[in-house]
């Protein structure tokens, strides 16, 4: 979905919209799984990149721009533990019960009229 808001900076509000959001690339050179006895799955994901275009619009009182916009994020590190019923009845269901993301580098280019 689209990101529309706005930030009071010193002097006066500025408004944002981000729309277009586009995921472009989504590595995943090191990732597992395995089984934890009598507790469910885990997944880790280790240097993990993503790489995301979008559209921008920028206004404040005394100047607006807008443009196109692209962010890579790299050194992502994802672990997740999901739990399993241990019971065979019913259907299969999988919930998270915890997940702890880092990451290391943020890249923003904004190409814009100004």
């Amino acid at each position: 979905p689209d990101l529309t808001g706005h930030e009071k900076f010193g002097l006066g509000n500025v408004q944002y919209n981000i729309s277009g959001i586009h995921v472009t690339a989504v590595e995943l050179p090191s990732a597992s799984i395995s089984l934890l006895p009598q507790s469910g799955i885990k997944l880790v994901i280790g240097n993990a990149s993503l790489t995301i275009n979008m559209n921008w619009n920028i206004r404040t009182w005394m100047f607006k721009d807008s443009g196109r916009g692209t962010v890579h994020i790299s050194k992502v590190f994802v672990t997740a533990i999901f739990s399993t019923p241990l019971d065979n009845r019913g259907p299969t269901s999988i919930s998270l019960t915890s997940c702890r993301t880092t990451s290391g580098d943020i890249d923003i280019k904004l190409n814009g009229k100004s």
